[in-house]
Order: structure tokens, then sequence, then C-alpha cells
């Protein structure tokens, strides 16, 4: 019995641990969406946006349609082409997810917002956000 007794806590802490090992793998963002970012490519990127995108660049902000979106995207990295992209941090529920990354470019570094909402198993960005850094 106190051979049970000492396991007990051990158990929990693995169920815990094991549990939260599987929560981070279903909470991540397509590895396509931060390839995409990585190379300046808005028409991959344009794929996984909603009907319409709520879009925030620089100075630049409403909803949009997808083809608007896509090429005001396509716009912003022919100014400002990328070196890298990387995914600070990502979180959410789900049915949507939200991440947030460090776009350097040629011309400067920026942060990006993004945030997917599942329709049909299928990942859709319905908000992003590319913001200059204040370093």
């Amino acid at each position: 019995m106190k051979t049970i007794k000492k396991a007990i806590p051990f158990i929990i802490i693995f169920t815990f641990i094991f549990s939260l090992g599987s929560f981070s793998f279903e909470q991540e963002i397509p590895r396509d969406i931060s390839i995409a970012f990585k190379v300046g490519n808005a028409e991959e990127l344009a794929n996984y946006f909603n009907n319409t995108i709520e879009l925030v660049i620089l100075d630049q902000e409403d909803v949009y349609s997808k083809v608007q979106a896509q090429q005001i995207l396509d716009n912003f990295f022919t100014e400002h082409f990328p070196k890298s992209f990387e995914i600070i941090h990502q979180g959410g529920k789900e049915e949507s997810k939200f991440a947030i990354g460090k776009l350097v470019t040629f011309s400067g570094t920026f942060r990006v917002y993004f945030l997917l909402k599942l329709k049909n198993d299928t990942p859709f960005i319905h908000q992003l956000r590319i913001e200059a850094e204040n370093e």
C-alpha cells in the first residue's frame, strides 16, 4: 500500500507532462505558413486566407478579399524581401490558434501576428498584422 501511495505523485506528474506534450502538438501552426513568410511567397500564404481577412500592414488597415490581401502582401514582400522568419510564440484552443513571429527583411525587422480559425478541419487565416519592430 505504501508503494502505491508513493507512486501516485509520479503517475500524476507523468500524466500531466504527457498531456502537455499532446497539447503543444495540436497547437502547431502549419509549416507551410512559416515557409511562405521565410521566402516571401504571398500566393502560398493566400492559400490559407479566409474569404475575407482583416489585414494590417504597417499603416494600411482594412478587411480585404483574399485576392486583394494577396496583392497587398505581395507588394509588401517586394519592398521588404525576407531574410528569415521564425515563430516566437503560438497558442490557442481547438478551433482557433494564433502565432507571433519575427520577420527579418533586407529593409528591417517586423513583428507578425496572425489568427487561424478552423473551418471543416482546415485552418484559415482570419487576421494578419505586420508591424515594424521597435528595438
